[in-house]
């Protein structure tokens, strides 16, 4: 990261996810860098009626009112999460900016009040077009749960979806620049 690097996170941190939280509450902001440019990964986030394409805890998706805000999608989560279902809004959908936030409107899980953001935003990563990717949320601490319980929870969930999309990404990447070379 350049020098400036990490004052232009917390601007962008500042700018973009900051969110107002109740008592019964907790949030964070992750952020992960990816080795592709913006436009690619954002190709990816960007799939509000796709998200099972990067997120490996999504088995399917039908999507009410297409990819546009206001949208509905219903989840269907994959075996083995103590969830089956979670129904979303679509909230933000930038494409100039590369903001997406969504909403957790219902499902049979204990993500109760959940809103998160994400932005992607342009990083040079070893002198080659990257991804500096930040997640941000608010949620409600479930009954019988501390806040550090729930944060854990919720970051682990967005840490792992971080890494397929970087890893997702970066395969895409590697393939253009190979394609690229071959013709």
């Amino acid at each position: 990261m350049s020098a400036n690097g990490g004052s232009m996170e917390s601007e962008y941190v500042w700018r973009h996810h900051k969110h107002e939280m109740q008592e019964n509450q907790c949030s964070s902001v992750l952020a992960k860098r990816i080795r592709a440019p913006v436009h690619l990964v954002w190709s990816l986030v960007r799939r509000f009626d796709q998200p099972q394409k990067y997120k490996p805890f999504v088995h399917s998706c039908i999507v009410r009112g297409g990819n546009t805000e206001g949208s509905i999608r219903e989840v269907n989560v994959k075996s083995g999460l103590p969830a089956t279902t979670s129904t979303e809004r679509l909230e933000i959908l930038d494409d100039k900016e590369h903001i997406l936030s969504i909403r957790i409107l219902g499902g049979d899980h204990r993500l109760k009040n959940y809103w998160s953001i994400i932005t992607l935003h342009n990083e040079v990563i070893d002198g080659r077009p990257g991804t500096l990717a930040l997640e941000s949320y608010v949620v409600d601490v479930p009954e019988g749960n501390t806040k550090e319980e729930t944060r854990y929870f919720v970051e682990a969930l967005i840490k792992c979806n971080l890494k397929s999309l970087a890893d997702v990404s970066e395969r895409l990447a590697f393939q253009d620049h190979t394609e690229l070379l071959e013709r």
